[in-house]
């Protein structure tokens, strides 16, 4: 019987690192990059950008087992959200892709502040064998303890980060508290920073400020001014040559033009994504009178706001091509008169105004045909007419203001719902919560939860008719207001007045037998024949 040889044993060493997946045989150099990023793009922090990428490119160079790739940067960027820095996006495509092998960078808060992102990032990196290196705290990611060391610093730089957006918050609203302007100057028309701090007026920007305003009155439409404002050349705020609908609405609603700054229109929801909403009652607003000096008088401004809500009443049968557009209304069939041409090509041509829906359908309209001669005498004649008894209708007018603005009852109203409504609420969160914490009877449930969402959906209709309610009478005294202002002002017409005609009427309805009934901003009317 032969001998059993002895079990012999031959360790083979690994060739490859698991991590790094280089050979571990060959002598290779690892590839590395640098990440260098500043928080904000001013000049202070300009040098510290540049010393940043030499500080790293000597840095990786002076190792004789590293070979440099490139110092990514990105500059004026915040660590809060990797989404939009362009040179942390392209150094990780790189990783990705198999170019680097070792990321060297300044500290976990230079890299990201955000705890999901950083450590989503690494761990994706790691897959792929890529390193990072975070010089101030010296951790290597591919350390035992990195990760658990990583993931408290994260932490903590975003706390820091947090922290940092409450402070800005907070300043920001005591700047507000204390009535303090601040305006985009790069993107806004007529003003500049003052020596002061506050907005100074630019005098060539505010004539084309001045020429929106004084276009709108006279009837062109936004669309219309944007395209005039392009075909002269003029640049737009943030020194585009073509103009935008947009931007010409957005400077016919914009209070500051008159002096005035509604501040904390919008806020930041979310630090870290630094997404914005509208404020619609979540934080407080500040509005601030007085705050500069205006462009546009407040009465103009008011005026433009007035017929800006006209026109959204008239909605797409609003045309802006003459200022008697949209204000001539047919008494037959309700429809708006608009302008024709007779004779256009001989010695009689002649615009005159008749009802659009004149031959439409099986009914005709009645109503007369009218030119411009005859509408601006007719409305001289109106005015005048008030003019004469303007001491009675101003004071029917007062009369009329004060009913309006006396909201005593809606107020009421409105408080009393409101505490209904938290009422509702606190009772629909004890129902939910009892039915979470104890066995009950699941119909019965329903029924009483039901009945309590019903509660709720019916006072909130409630309040939000009264609110409309009440706004709307608002809106209806100070028409009355803006009317009561300029009859105050009025002596006897003898001629017509184009910016009186666009000031002061609403609309005016043609009978079939002649007549024209005139409505007057804030609701008087009066019948010429």
């Amino acid at each position: 019987m032969s001998r059993t040889a002895a079990r012999s044993v031959t360790v083979i060493p690994p060739t490859i690192n698991p991590l790094t997946h280089l050979s571990k045989v060959a002598v290779q150099k690892r590839r590395v990059a640098g990440y260098a990023r500043v928080s904000t793009d001013s000049d202070e922090q300009f040098t510290s950008y540049e010393a940043q990428v030499d500080y790293y490119t000597q840095y990786i160079k002076r190792n004789p087992e590293w070979e440099f790739v490139k110092v990514y940067t990105d500059e004026g960027i915040s660590g809060t959200n990797t989404k939009h820095r362009i040179g942390f996006n392209e150094m990780i495509a790189d990783a990705m892709s198999g170019k680097i092998d070792l990321i060297v960078t300044k500290s976990v808060s230079r890299f990201a502040r955000n705890t999901v992102d950083s450590l989503v990032t690494i761990r994706k990196l790691k897959e792929k064998g890529v390193e990072v290196y975070f010089e101030k705290e010296n951790i290597y990611t591919f350390d035992g303890k990195g990760e658990l060391l990583l993931t408290i610093m994260s932490s903590l730089a975003q706390e820091e980060s947090r922290s940092i957006s409450e402070n800005v918050t907070w300043g920001q609203r005591k700047r507000f508290a204390d009535g303090k302007v601040n305006l985009p100057y790069k993107q806004f028309l007529g003003y500049r920073k003052g020596a002061d701090g506050f907005p100074e007026v630019v005098p060539e920007e505010a004539i084309v400020v001045h020429r929106i305003y004084t276009r709108f009155m006279e009837g062109l439409t936004p669309g219309a001014i944007a395209k005039e404002l392009t075909a002269d050349g003029i640049p737009t705020p943030s020194r585009k040559q073509r103009w935008q609908t947009s931007t010409v609405e957005s400077i016919l609603q914009n209070e500051k033009y008159k002096g005035a700054a509604l501040l904390q229109k919008c806020f930041t929801v979310d630090f870290l994504t630094k997404k914005r909403k509208v404020n619609e009652g979540e934080v407080p607003q500040y509005y601030v009178e007085h705050s500069h000096e205006p462009i546009i008088t407040p009465e103009e401004f008011d005026k433009v706001q007035t017929e800006l809500a006209r026109r959204k009443q008239i909605s797409r049968q609003y045309s802006g091509k003459s200022i008697f557009s949209s204000r001539i209304v047919c008494g037959d069939c309700g429809s708006y008169f608009g302008s024709k041409v007779w004779n256009s090509t001989s010695k009689y041509r002649r615009v005159i105004w008749q009802c659009n829906g004149k031959f439409k359908g099986e009914h005709k309209c009645k109503t007369p045909h009218l030119d411009e001669e005859t509408i601006k005498a007719r409305f001289v004649t109106a005015l005048n007419a008030i003019i004469e008894s303007k001491d009675n209708i101003l004071e029917d007018c007062r009369l009329m203001q004060a009913t309006l603005t006396d909201c005593t009852g809606i107020d009421t109203e409105i408080e009393s719902l409101l505490e209904e409504i938290d009422v509702v609420t606190e009772l629909t969160k004890r129902c939910i919560a009892e039915n979470s914490q104890m066995a009950q009877n699941q119909e019965e449930y329903a029924v009483r939860y039901n009945g309590f969402v019903e509660r709720y959906e019916k006072a909130k209709a409630r309040l939000e008719q009264l609110r409309t309610t009440k706004a709307a009478r608002e809106a209806q005294a100070e028409a009355i207001g803006a009317f009561m202002f300029e009859v105050q002002e009025l002596d006897a017409l003898t001629e017509f007045d184009e910016k009186l005609w666009l000031t002061i009427i609403d609309t005016i309805t043609v009978h079939a037998d002649g007549r024209m009934t005139f409505k007057f901003q804030g609701g008087k009317t009066l019948t010429s024949y």
